[in-house]
Order: structure tokens, then sequence, then C-alpha cells
């Protein structure tokens, strides 16, 4: 076993490593998240990206939202093949519902986790869309659906398979917007507030089949409370504030629902000594209503068009009955259909119509009418249901109207006149009614604000938000032969809150955790949610019992458990067993700290004696002092009897007693509604896998075909082009022009069906004919621009050689002339050395005083002959370069001459792509060069430090200096030995630098002279580059 120092510095490594691994993948996988508001009617999502703050997801057809609903459209080859149909999303699928009603599926999200027999739900959906397939699902009892188009197909669709589908139509619009190399795994789901465990469960089950992580789910309410916190601050309760107190009423396709939300600034401790204050969004209470929404508004408008149509003279004649009508799949998808329309139309105006042709049978023409009153009254008893949400929101957050600050609407059906008027009568103020929110997208941004809010890869506004379960909850278990119950949580408990439980069974049990939810009679019960079993806690029980000697009575069993911060379920966290116990001393630890003495405490180490030995004290003898024997003389010669019967008569001290816990391992599986195997589910996601590949794939198909298509048409451009002509005979025109016409004229025809290989067969065949004259014609393009970039490489090249040769031309004659001035020098130097020697030319040195010259590399009178430095290049260089030039003269040469001898219409011998590469070749060889030149050139030396007239280095001049400064120079001492003319040449010239006086025509006269010799060193350096 390694040492423990050891052990823990690995620890710290493989910690930090972790923390390093954890870093780098999140800044390498800062992928984007998605907020979706999951309605009955529509889907809308919004995107949160780095370089997109907050977005919405547009739909195929560039709309802000999505209907919600998927088809299947039937292949043309028909269904006894075993082929995936084409799916269909959005409108698109809508609008095929009355060519195919048994393939579209609209607004399934009420279906969601419902039992097929005895709903009220299910059957008001089966009565809207009579001819889909529905069937309960064999293993779990719940809605199921099977479809025409899938006769091979033995296993039909359940809800969650179908919503999946749509939900990856959503991903997929959103990894569009987002762009190539996105990844989009993480979202937030809006929910209704009623939503039970089931309910909650499909939905993360559909988003997980679409390829998503639920990072969590959050009411609608709270969602629409969210955005509208985003841009607002509120009273900070720490200071004295009052909370602000809204009610979001929602209203959509499927249910209406009122949410009372408590909005708050609160100053919390920021990072070191710093406050920073954050908002805060808390549900106090909701209340909802499922059959009250927009969908049943359209019923309203349904019902009254078949009761009209039933009534028409030819459908009495007919002997026709409404009943006949509503099973009729294509009409009542038409009716449905025209009935949303009309209720819009109606929000904005006080009448409207609809003509519908060929309702019901071909030649049957129908045409309704409706105005805003009469709408109004057939909806009367739904004008009386808008106030219930509120009233059980009230209730359930125990406030009254007077203590709300506003109403705000959210959902496409509050537009509707008589529900703004009932909502205004409930309030009692037409201004606590507040449409500064987006009615349609308020959600949504709430959601994608969530989901940033979770991510690490985006920092966002502090917002803390509270949501509700929206049920209460409990636990049941059974102890002693009864059945026991325990309350945990109230339907305003806040999501994420953590109870303990204490459970009085010492052996392993099985117990339930609840919701509490209302069936459809109103009766009240409780909907088991998790069943949990313990699986040592009768072995725990012993153990605690054999190693500690706990007794039973003693033992105490606890559970931890919270409120699912993903789904607002009730679930276990962890368990414990425990007792208080005795603390014992043992193991390795404890027996090396009593031997060096740290064991025991302070005032209990026993003394030793003066010979090193231990001294045994009274106190620690009990009864067997009169025995005990010490090896100090004077302790036994002269004992204190009383002491001795002080120290007998103490009691021992109680044992410290510690609590002695044991972790409980358990399972815990969903309990109610049967859940999907894993066998099944791989089933399902293999099924939904298979139709991805097949839209692909048809995807795939419908591009070749365009691009077939596309090309028949460009034949007859090319056919007609000079270039094109030029670079082809006319057979093999001839012959491209029949093959073109075959194919656009199989395109129309057999071609329509054919298969993906099929028609690119057909595709590289003609590319097979166009390709190579196409090819001709371009290389007939390029080819002279090619040939004139080549050849001014060339002359670049001859550039280079003829300088290298003047290079080293000079450079010749610059080593002869070093050579003559080293053997001067050198002669020059022997005459110095015998004149030094003659004591009678010693004299006085006058510029002793002067400084040394700074570029000077010697302070003696020897000097040393110049060093030829080495030519830039090489006699190998130039023979290299001149090869290389010589070898591409002679492939251009032989290459134009072959060319010359083709007509257009042949296989050209040189390519533009072969004279690029020519001409990149001399390019990297004359690089090569000049990059060698630029690495040889010297460096200039440092200059040498200043020396004194002592030859010392570093002597002080100058004012501020203590030393001595030097002399000053005596110009006519310097210019007595040079000669008349030039001495009064310098005179003029110092003078006229002393006096300031160079006339400016002057200076024009140096710059005229400097300009030619400065324009061809520019020359130079620009032909070499």
């Amino acid at each position: 076993m390694p040492p423990h120092g050891r052990r823990r510095r690995l620890s710290s490594l493989s910690f930090v490593f972790s923390l390093f691994l954890l870093f780098a993948s999140t800044a390498s996988a800062a992928s984007a998240v998605l907020g979706i508001d999951l309605g009955t009617e529509y889907i809308k999502s919004a995107l949160v990206k780095p370089g997109i703050p907050l977005e919405i997801v547009l739909t195929k057809d560039s709309k802000r939202k999505e209907t919600a609903a998927v088809a299947f459209k039937p292949s043309k080859s028909g269904s006894a093949e075993k082929v995936f149909p084409e799916r269909i999303y959005g409108g698109d699928a809508l609008a095929l519902s009355a060519r195919f009603p048994r393939d579209v599926y609209p607004n399934l999200k009420p279906l969601l986790a419902q039992q097929y027999q005895d709903n009220e739900l299910v059957s008001t959906y089966q009565s809207r869309f009579p001819e889909l397939g529905m069937l309960q699902s064999k293993i779990r009892g719940s809605v199921g659906f099977s479809s025409t188009s899938f006769p091979w197909m033995e296993d039909p669709f359940s809800v969650e398979e179908l919503l999946a589908m749509e939900l990856k139509n959503i991903r997929a619009n959103a990894v569009a917007m987002a762009g190539k190399g996105s990844t989009i795994k993480d979202a937030v789901i809006t929910i209704p507030p009623f939503y039970t465990a089931e309910e909650k469960r499909a939905v993360v089950m559909a988003a997980d089949l679409a390829g998503l992580r639920v990072l969590s789910l959050i009411s609608d309410g709270l969602a629409v409370g969210l955005n509208y916190a985003t841009s607002r601050t509120f009273p900070t309760v720490n200071e004295g504030g009052k909370p602000e107190i809204h009610l979001v009423y929602d209203m959509g396709a499927g249910s209406a629902s009122a949410t009372i939300l408590k909005f708050q600034g609160r100053t919390v401790k920021d990072v070191g000594k710093f406050n920073k204050t954050v908002q805060e969004v808390q549900i106090l209470g909701s209340g909802w209503d499922k059959s009250l929404g927009g969908d049943a508004l359209n019923q309203v408008i349904v019902d009254d068009m078949v009761t009209k149509f039933a009534h028409t003279d030819r459908m009495r004649s007919l002997g026709a009955e409404a009943k006949q009508f509503t099973q009729h799949g294509r009409t009542m998808a038409r009716l449905w259909k025209e009935s949303e329309r009309i209720r819009q139309v109606l929000s904005a105006n006080t009448e409207t119509q609809a003509s519908f042709e060929g309702l019901y049978l071909d030649d049957v023409n129908f045409k309704y009418q409706i105005n805003r009153a009469q709408f109004e009254k057939l909806s009367f008893r739904y004008a009386a249901k808008v106030k219930t949400p509120i009233t059980l929101a009230l209730e359930s957050a125990k406030l009254s109207l007077s203590d709300l600050e506003s109403v705000i609407l959210h959902g496409g059906a509050v537009r509707t006149p008589f529900v703004q008027k009932e909502l205004e009568a409930v309030v009692g103020s037409p201004e606590k009614i507040r449409t500064n929110v987006n009615s349609d997208e308020a959600a949504v941004f709430g959601a994608a604000f969530k989901a940033a809010t979770l991510s690490t890869s985006f920092r966002v506004k502090d917002i803390r938000t509270g949501d509700t379960p929206g049920y209460a909850s409990g636990a049941i278990w059974t102890s002693d032969g009864k059945e026991r119950q325990q309350k945990l949580f109230t339907p305003t408990s806040t999501i994420g809150a953590e109870k303990q439980i204490v459970f009085k069974p010492l052996e392993d049990f099985t117990f339930s955790l609840y919701q509490r939810v209302p069936k459809q009679s109103g009766e009240m019960v409780n909907d088991p949610v998790y069943q949990v079993q313990t699986k040592n806690l009768t072995a725990s029980v012993k153990q605690l019992e054999d190693s500690f000697g706990c007794v039973a009575a003693d033992i105490s069993t606890k559970f931890a458990i919270r409120l699912s911060p993903l789904d607002g379920l009730p679930e276990v966290v962890r368990g414990s067993v425990s007792c208080e116990a005795a603390e014992k001393k043992s193991g390795v630890v404890d027996g090396m700290k009593d031997l060096f003495g740290f064991g025991s405490k302070k005032g209990e180490q026993k003394p030793l004696g003066e010979d090193g030995e231990e001294v045994i004290e009274a106190s620690s003898l009990h009864s067997e002092s009169e025995t005990a024997t010490t090896s100090s003389p004077k302790e036994s010669a002269s004992p204190d009897p009383a002491a001795s019967e002080t120290k007998l008569d103490e009691k021992p001290k109680e044992a410290k007693k510690k609590t002695q816990t044991i972790h409980i391992d358990f399972t815990s599986e969903p309990a109610g509604l049967p859940q999907l195997n894993s066998v099944t589910l791989e089933h399902v996601r293999e099924r939904l896998d298979a139709f991805d590949a097949s839209d692909r794939s048809r995807v795939r198909r419908e591009e070749t075909l365009n691009t077939l298509e596309g090309f028949t048409y460009k034949a007859r451009d090319l056919l007609e082009d000079d270039g094109f002509i030029a670079a082809s005979t006319e057979t093999l025109r001839t012959e491209i022009e029949q093959k073109f016409r075959d194919a656009s004229e199989w395109l129309y025809g057999d071609g329509a069906d054919a298969s993906r290989e099929s028609l690119k067969e057909r595709l590289d065949e003609l590319r097979g004919l166009v390709d190579p004259v196409q090819k001709r014609k371009d290389e007939t393009a390029k080819r002279p621009q090619a040939i004139k970039s080549l050849q001014d490489a060339l002359d670049q090249v001859k550039v280079m050689v003829d300088v290298i040769k003047q290079q080293q031309e000079a450079q010749t004659i610059a080593d002869e002339q070093a050579s003559s001035s080293a053997s001067a020098s050198a002669s020059l130097s022997a005459e110095s050395s015998r004149s030094a020697a003659d004591p009678s030319s010693t004299s006085v040195d006058d510029f002793a005083d002067l400084d040394d010259d700074i570029y000077s590399t010697s302070s003696t009178t020897t000097s040393t002959a110049p060093i030829p430095s080495a030519p830039p290049y090489s006699l190998a260089d130039l023979t290299s370069l001149i090869s290389t030039r010589d070898d591409v003269q002679s492939w251009l040469d032989s290459k134009l001459a072959a060319q010359e001898k083709l007509s257009p219409s042949d296989e050209p011998v040189i390519l533009a792509s072969d004279l690029e590469a020519k001409s990149k070749e001399l390019n990297k060889v004359v690089m090569d060069l000049l990059q060698r030149q630029m690495k040889k050139m010297p460096k200039m030396p440092p200059p040498p430090p200043k020396k004194d007239k002592t030859g010392k280095k570093g002597a002080k001049t100058g004012k501020g200096g203590k030393g001595k400064g030097p002399k000053s120079l005596d110009i006519d001492e310097l210019l007595k030995d040079i000669p008349a003319s030039e001495r009064e040449e310098i005179e003029q010239a110092m003078k006229k630098i002393k006096t300031g006086e160079t006339s400016k025509e002057e200076e024009k006269e140096e710059e005229v002279k400097r300009k030619p010799k400065r324009e061809e060193e520019e020359k130079l350096v620009h032909e070499e580059l």
C-alpha cells in the first residue's frame, strides 16, 4: 500500500487532470441550447448560441411557428413494398388531411400518456379525426396509431414516437439555423401546470427519442413570467421593498391555465466582499381547465357547420344525417381546418363565411355564414368557464383579486373577444389587463432563457425561478402489518426542496412515492410515481448491532426525498441507517497515536519517574492498587492513605458516544403506466433511424432528379455556344443532341418514378459526352494566360541569372583589390615599425585627449588587411538555376509545338494546370535563393565602449561628471597637412554647417544627383524579389 501522502498527491493530480478535461471539453463543445414551447396546435422553438443570443427558429417556410402535425405521404409504388413513405411536417402536413385523412396526425399533445379505454380525451380526439386508426397499445394500454401506409408493419406508432418525429424536425431546423458544425442536444420544454408524472415522462421520452436531452421542464406560466422579468427589475425585499404579484392567464388550443407569480429583487453575497442584486420569480399558485381552449371553440363552429349542412335540401333529399358526416374523414378534415380560420377571422371581424366544393359528395357544394354574435351565443357555456382557472389559482395561493398588480395574457385563444370581456369582468378593471408581452412567443423565450441559465456555456442575467409540482405528494409503506402514509410536499412546494422521512422498519422493505391527482370524476386519488426497494437495510442493522453494540430501539432509518429539478416529481436522493454507540479506539492508527503519546487527552498522560519508568497513578489502579508495585522506592516507602482513598472513591468516566451511520442501497423504479423496456425502445429507435435514412435517400434522389433535369436544359445552350462548337465535332454534337432528347422524354415518362441509381446512371452518361468537350473549351480559354504567366517566370529567372553573374564578377574584382591592399598594408606596417623604433621620431600626441572613434576596432596604429566576404551565391546555385530554366523552356517549346499541330476538337497535350505547376516550380527556385541570401546577410557589430586619455573605459566627462572633460579640437592643427585646394573646400563646408547657411538650391542639386542612384537600387531589389 502506498504512503498516505503519495496517495493524496496522486488524487490531486487526477482531480486537476479531470478538471482540465472538463473545461477543455466544455470549451470545445460549447454547443447551442434550445427552448421549446410545446403547444397543442403549434410548436415554437428559440435558439441560444454564441453569436445568436436569443432567436426564434424559423421553419423551412420561414415561419416563426410550426404546426404540430406530421403526415405520411404514401409512395406511388404502392404500400405492398416495404418502403417508408415520405414524412411531411407542419402546415404542409395539415394541407394533406383532406386527401389522406388516415395518415395526418395533428394536435397529439392531449393524448400523451392517456389510457385508451374509458377516456374522455381519447373519445373527443377520435370524434374530431374519425379516420385515424386509433387503437390500444398491447404493452402499456395507452393510445397507439396504425397506418394504411404500413401494412407490413405490425407494431403501431405510439404518441411519443410521433411527437419525437415532430421534435426531430424542430431540431433539424435549429441546426440549419445554427450553422454547419453546430450540435444541439440540450433543451428546456414547456408543459402545462396540470401535467402528471405520466405526461411529464412521456414528454421526456419523446425528446430523448428525438436526440434531445431535457435540462428541465418548465410550466407555461413560469416561462412567461421569466420572459417578463428579463427586461425588468423589481423591488428589493432586503431593503424593505414590496414584491409584485402578477397573474399569467394562458389560453391555448388545448387548455386554459392561470398562474400567480411573485416578482421581487433580493441582495445576496457575491464573490469576495461584494454583494449583488438578483431577481426572483416564484409561483404562488395555479389553476386550470382542461376543457377550455381554442380546439373547444373550433368544435363549436364545426358542430354548427355539420348541423346546417345536414339541413340543406340536397342532404335531406339523400336522407343523410349529421352522424354520417362526422364519421366521414375527408369531410371532417375540411370542416375542422376551416373552423380554425373562421374563429380567427371573427376575432377581428363581425362576420365571415366559408365555401366548400365537393363536400361529402363530389357534386355537393356548401356555403356557410356566421357572425360574431352567433358564435358567442354558441360558445356561451365556455364563456362561463373563463374565470375558473383564476378562481382556482387564487384559492391555491390564498390571495384575492386585490392583491394582483396585473393580469398578463398569453396564448392564441385569448384574442377571442368574449374571452377578453370575461377577463375584464372577473378582474374588475380593464387597466389590469396587460398585453405588453408577446402572447405567442413569451413562453418560448422564457424556456430558451432557462436553458441558457442551466447550460455552462452561457452567462445570463441572474434570475432565480421557483416552479411548483402542481400536485401534493407523499410516501406509503407497510409497517407492523399496517399501511403507513406520510405527506411530503404540497402543490405549491418549490421544486428542488428536500425533506427527510424516518421509517420504523429495520429489515429490507418497500415503499412508494405518490402524487395526489384528480380523476375524470373529480375524485382525488394517490397516483404512484416511484416504487423504492431497500437492498442492504437488514445487513446494515445487523452490522450496527454486532460492531457497535446498538440496540433496535436506538436504530433509526432515514431517507432524503426531494422534488426533482428535472420534472418536479418526488424522488429518493439517499438513505441511511444510524444509531448512537460508545466510541471505541481501535486500529493501527490509534495504536500508533498511543505509542507516541498522542492518543490520550491533555492531563491523561502518565508521568515518568526519576529513572524514566512509568508512574502508575492511584486513580488508574482501582481495585488493583494493593497488588501493584512500582520501581520508585520513595513512593513504595511512604504512600498517602488519604489520597488513595479519595482516588478509589471516584467513579469511572462515561464513554463518549458517537453516531454510527451506514449508507442504504436501494432501487427506484417508475410506477404507474408501464414503461417501455430496453428492447422496445431500441426497436423504436431503429424504426426512427430507418425513417431518417429513407428521408435522406429521398432528398438525394430529388437532388439527382433536379440536376438531371437542369442538365437537359443546359444542353440546348451548349449546342449553340461557339466555344463548345469549336471544341467538338459535328458527329459528337449530333449524338449529344439525341441523348439529351431521349433523356428529357424519359424524365417525363418512366423516369419520373425512377430510382436514384437510374437517374444517376443517365446523368453520368450525359456528362461523359459533355464534360470532355467542356474541358477542351475551358483549356482553350485558359491556355494563353497560363503560357504568358510561365513566360514571365522564365524572364524573371533570366534576370536573376544575370544578377548572379554580375555579383560574381564584382566579387572577383573585389577579391583582387583586397589582395593588393593586404600587400600594401603589410609594407606600410613594417615601415611604421622601424619608425617607431627610432627614438628621434618620438613626439607628443596632440590628439590624446580626443575620444576614440566608436567604430574603430583597435587602438593601435597597426592596420589589418580587409577580409574578402564570401559571395551570396555559389557557382552551384547559378548552375542549378540555369539548368532549371533551360529544362522548363525546353518543355514549353516542345509542348507548344505539339499543341499547334492539333485542332480545337482534339485533346490538348498541354494543360493550364501543367503550366501553372511549372510556373510554381520556377518561383520556388528563385524564392529559395533569395531566402538563402537574406540568411547570410551579416549583422552590424555593436560599437565598442569609449575610452579616456588614459585608456580606461567609462571615464566620466561633461558638466555633470566628476571627471575632467576632453580638450577642444584644434581645426587648424588638423588641416595643416592637407593640400590648400582641399583645405578651402573643407573650411567652406564647415563654415556653412556652423552658420547654417546651406542653400536650398544646393540641397535640390544633391537630391537630383542621388535620385537616379536610388531608383536603380530600388529596381534591382524589385527584380530580385
